[in-house]
């Protein structure tokens, strides 16, 4: 697909507006933890890339941020 294939019409004008209400997210350090997990989870996510355990951590992360 080219870029003149793509359809945006759906995407959010980013205007001055826009950055007036955004809020910088920065990560905070990383800590190593022992997770033990489904097999079949774990081989889910490994074949979706090598850097797998990012994708953890962003659903974990996900996950946190819309039950608090």
């Amino acid at each position: 697909m080219t870029d003149d294939e793509i359809d945006t019409s759906d995407i959010t004008e980013v205007n001055e507006d826009f950055f007036k209400r955004a809020t910088l997210r920065m990560p905070h350090g990383k800590s190593s933890v022992l997770l033990s997990v489904d097999s079949e989870v774990l081989d889910w996510y490994k074949q979706h890339g090598s850097e797998y355990h990012k994708l953890v951590n962003n659903a974990l992360r996900d996950y946190a941020e819309s039950h608090t």
